[in-house]
């Protein structure tokens, strides 16, 4: 009998353990291929972005935030806390032959999912994963009890084809999942992300959501009333809108006053010497991209408005950010299709060049897929009023290897030393809870941060900035980021002290990291963007 009351007891603890668990949800939003200044909270005042500027100006944006400066090691990092080539996706989702290169999440490096999952929260994913090809590798085999989304690195934005044969294809829960004709899929990544949210809410635990959009990443395709509200926007042009988008960035205080902007690329043809028929086509283009843009943050309000009618947003911490700076190239860079229709609609397969990127990473230097700033800059806001500073802005130089960690904080979740008989890989990163919640300007790490993609490399530690491109020959640029965030003023010749000690850094990250000279791995063709 008292073994049975014991029982009772011991069962009625744990019930009410559970109806207390008052620790935060989570929502981490990631978008794909925005710039710097693509949304108005960061200077893109030409961009519908109600939403996100409400989570801005009741939040807290960093100045600099950082990413691997392409979709799948970002997402590596992002997902793992891990840099890319520790947690086996140095290169792409593509398998080069060794562990830093095979292409997939190694099972040493713990997911969000599988973490939050055993520290008592729901784990759901609505979007695009890119971290595993192979069924054994999709989100529900890495933690995630809900998912939806597709699986590779890009994906048409509209079904063209029959249920047979989908240009679409995607997965709910790891089954075939059809996109009705007319449908768009970031309202179904979206709106599935809401269903799940709503089934959750019959579990009596927090939840955490990666809501991974698609959106702004090519194909260039959006509804047509969002394409039109930007009829017009952009006669201006990409030169005008650039110098623009600084001055804005600088007055919202995410650009340090008194810098300049990065130099112009010269490669790009001044828009005053296109012709009109060239200066519309263009037009079009960039009503596109900012028609994508401006859907997400309708997205974003109508989830939002799904955690009020739930009654959660008031305990929902909301993180916003990008995989990488905008997309970089001329405009003969096709999408492998052929287009059957005006650019974004249905059948289009238009990418977004470096005209109106060299605008949307304004005013950082370069692309993705570049470790200059407009390649690993990043657009970074957290919501939680209950904490986060209300219309704070703080040079942050937060990294997203700091995400897992700084959820975790949030969670009050232990990072396990070993899960499912699998020894974990040490965080690299470090929670950034305390600079969001206190008025520290800063993360203090003590340590340098490293990135390498397909040879090209750099090292930031406290202002200095190493930079070398593998097409350059691994050429040697220093920059002062504390006076010179848009790279333009290379000093490693007056500095050869910092450049010896930097390279010396990442030469030992580099061994404990697994990274190996790219000439060993290099693949044949690099088209994988």
């Amino acid at each position: 009998m008292k073994q049975a009351l014991s029982f009772t007891a011991l069962l009625l603890t744990c019930m009410l353990s559970l109806a207390q668990d008052k620790r935060p949800n989570i929502i981490l939003v990631l978008v794909d291929d925005l710039g710097f200044s693509d949304i108005e909270p960061f200077g893109g005042l030409d961009v519908n972005t109600p939403n996100l500027t409400q989570l801005a100006a009741e939040g807290t944006r960093f100045q600099e935030f950082y990413n691997n400066s392409i979709c799948a090691p970002t997402r590596a990092s992002l997902l793992t806390g891990q840099y890319a080539h520790k947690a086996g996706i140095g290169y792409f989702n593509v398998n080069l032959g060794l562990p830093a290169y095979q292409g997939f999440l190694n099972k040493e490096s713990l997911t969000l999912g599988e973490v939050l999952k055993n520290a008592g929260y729901s784990t759901i994913l609505s979007g695009k994963w890119h971290v595993g090809d192979d069924r054994d590798q999709w989100p529900a085999q890495r933690g995630f009890e809900r998912s939806f989304g597709f699986i590779g690195g890009a994906v048409n934005f509209y079904e063209i084809n029959g249920e047979n044969s989908p240009t679409v294809p995607l997965l709910r829960n790891n089954e075939p999942f059809y996109l009705p004709k007319g449908r768009y899929l970031t309202d179904e990544i979206t709106d599935q992300a809401i269903a799940f949210l709503q089934d959750q809410d019959k579990e009596n635990k927090p939840f955490f959501l990666y809501l991974a959009f698609n959106a702004p990443h090519w194909p260039l395709q959006a509804p047509e009333e969002d394409i039109q509200k930007y009829e017009s926007v952009y006669q201006k042009g990409w030169d005008s809108l650039r110098t623009d988008r600084y001055r804005q960035a600088i007055a919202k205080g995410v650009f340090p006053a008194g810098q300049e902007i990065a130099s112009r690329d010269t490669v790009i043809q001044a828009w005053n010497k296109l012709t009109y028929d060239e200066q519309q086509y263009w037009q079009r283009r960039q009503q596109v991209f900012a028609g994508m843009i401006d859907h997400v943050d309708q997205s974003i309000g109508k989830l939002r408005k799904a955690l009020q009618t739930l009654k959660k947003d008031d305990n929902t911490v909301i993180i916003f950010l990008s995989d990488n700076g905008a997309q970089g190239g001329d405009r003969t860079r096709m999408y492998t299709q052929r287009n059957t229709e005006t650019v974004g609609r249905a059948g289009s397969y238009e990418v977004q060049n470096s005209n109106w990127s060299q605008t949307g990473n304004s005013p950082l230097r370069s692309y993705k897929d570049n470790p200059y700033e407009g390649g690993i800059g990043a657009p970074f806001i957290v919501w939680y009023p209950k904490e986060v500073k209300a219309n704070a802005i703080k040079k942050g130089t937060g990294h997203i290897i700091d995400i897992a960690p700084t959820l975790y904080d949030f969670a009050h979740a232990k990072y396990p030393k070993t899960l499912n008989d699998v020894q974990a890989n040490p965080l690299s990163g470090i929670s950034l809870r305390e600079v969001l919640a206190t008025d520290k300007n800063q993360a203090d790490r003590g340590k340098p941060l490293f990135w390498e993609r397909a040879g090209n490399r750099a090292v930031r530690h406290g202002k200095w900035k190493l930079v070398s491109l593998y097409k350059t020959g691994n050429k040697i640029e220093l920059y002062d980021i504390d006076d010179d965030r848009a790279e333009n003023n290379n000093v490693a010749n007056q500095y050869p002290d910092v450049v010896k000690e930097l390279e010396d850094l990442y030469q030992q990250w580099a061994k404990e990291t697994g990274v190996v000279d790219y000439e060993r791995i290099r693949p044949q063709r690099n088209s994988l963007r």
